[in-house]
């Protein structure tokens, strides 16, 4: 279960009604409770448990430190003190959320209590001068279902951004001589984003398969292959499919990875005599995104859109492959085998791939509906995330893992994936976490590139609407 821990910072100005902000700011706190939130409060530096003092500022500051918070949410009880968001926000450096909720009628003196509406029109031109990216939920009641809603997203905005800062991906062997396509330049990775690989060689693949092959997590995952799976392989090469996952599992967690890049052919045949892809597979299963050809910015897709889910679904590697024969929106998306079993819409079969004459492969349709398409790519210093949406729909069979999608205008997608910077290679996933992505993207140095052309639809839906 994804835990994101945010730092609670209500805020007031002292010309408004401070027991109007004081009791928004419990409520606030109720509703958290409620939703489950996990989250750093700081009632206990401020007598009234607001921020609007410069000394316990310092104080908040320190205990967000400590307590290592992803985010942070400054609801407006009144009007707010915008510097003291602005200077918090700034040293904290983490995505930030404003919110205020809706004020009362003026009374019959025509006296209004909070203004908090007009105080989040100053923090916000107040965090723009201090050059602190923030996301904005639109003025509203804690009742109104768009304040659990936005409060869920900012949740999956910090997941993207804390994995991302944080990703160190296995890189296993270069990538095949043919695949120019998927070269990437790991000193800018780690400049930019502080994305880190973690090269090994092959052979040190290949040694670990052999320490583990007789461990009993290989007898258990060959079981779980034999329940999960329809097997057309021989005993021996299921033994080696197992004998890699395992492999690859304990390399990750050695060098310290949550993901891994993997040469897929051919020097690895040569060596072991299978594809990779169903170890990839089962390892996709468990979280761990594997992606083929050593397609690092595929790797970095993969666990962005993953954290965007919040670990609820399972992302697949695919290609962009063939149009659709009867529909001019449909693409095909498939890859030789490497999907986490949860993407099937049948019981997958262990067997051959389409181009190679190694076994290893995985075979199966996925589930139809709906899904996102998304891919991080870059070249000549500048990167961007191609994102949207797709519908799995009906289409001829084919090898390997595959799934017919359509989306609303394929040229426009086909267009932007041909000019750049992308290549062949997307990760989906069956759950919308385009808003989610958009979003994160303002807090780590990325361009959003929606193929759907629908900005403003997707922004209305993250403010609220």
């Amino acid at each position: 279960m994804v835990k994101i821990k945010i730092g609670f910072a209500p805020t007031r100005r002292s010309i408004f009604s401070a027991p109007a902000a004081e009791e928004y700011a419990n409520l606030t706190r109720q509703k958290l409770r409620e939703m489950n939130v996990d989250f750093v409060d700081i009632d206990d530096i401020a007598s009234d448990g607001l921020l609007h003092d410069d000394q316990d500022r310092l104080l908040i500051q320190e205990k967000f430190k400590a307590e290592k918070i992803d985010g942070l949410f400054f609801p407006h009880g009144n009007f707010g003190t915008e510097y003291e968001v602005a200077r918090l926000a700034k040293e904290l450096n983490v995505p930030v959320l404003l919110w205020g909720p809706r004020d009362e009628r003026p009374d019959e003196n025509g006296i209004r209590l909070r203004d908090s509406q007009c105080g989040l029109f100053a923090t916000g031109k107040v965090l723009r001068r201090f050059q602190v990216p923030f996301t904005y939920l639109c003025n509203c009641n804690l009742e109104d279902e768009e304040f659990e809603r936005g409060i869920k997203n900012f949740l999956a905005v910090c997941n993207v951004v804390k994995t991302f800062k944080h990703t160190r991906i296995l890189q296993i062997g270069p990538r095949p001589f043919d695949f120019w396509s998927t070269m990437c330049n790991e000193g800018e990775l780690l400049e930019k984003f502080n994305i880190q690989l973690s090269p090994i060689p092959m052979p040190e693949l290949t040694a670990k398969m052999k320490e583990v092959k007789d461990s009993q997590e290989v007898k258990e995952t060959i079981a779980y292959c034999k329940e999960h799976f329809c097997i057309c392989i021989k005993d021996n090469q299921l033994e080696n499919v197992a004998a890699l996952k395992v492999a690859m599992k304990q390399l990750a967690t050695q060098y310290g990875c949550n993901a891994i890049a993997i040469q897929c052919w051919n020097a690895l045949q040569s060596e072991i005599g299978i594809m990779p892809c169903a170890a990839n597979s089962l390892l996709n299963e468990e979280g761990i995104p594997v992606v083929c050809e050593t397609d690092i910015h595929g790797a970095i897709t993969a666990v962005m859109v993953e954290a965007a889910g919040m670990d609820q679904n399972r992302s697949f590697f695919a290609d962009w492959t063939v149009r659709h024969p009867d529909n001019d929106n449909a693409e095909l998306l498939q890859h030789c085998g490497p999907w986490p079993i949860s993407c099937a819409s049948c019981k997958p079969t262990i067997g051959y791939p389409l181009a190679f004459d190694y076994p290893g492969a995985v075979e199966a349709q996925a589930k139809l509906g709906d899904m996102t398409l998304c891919r991080f790519d870059g070249d000549n210093g500048e990167y961007s995330l191609l994102l949207g949406n797709a519908k799995g729909v009906e289409g001829p069979y084919t090898k390997g893992t595959y799934v017919w999608v359509e989306v609303k205008n394929w040229k426009r997608l086909e267009a932007k994936i041909v000019e750049g910077p992308y290549i062949h290679h997307c990760v989906g996933i069956h759950q919308d976490v385009v808003p989610i992505l958009y979003e994160a993207c303002k807090y780590i140095g990325v361009k959003p590139d929606l193929y759907d052309d629908n900005e403003e639809e997707v922004k209305a839906y993250i403010r609220g609407e």
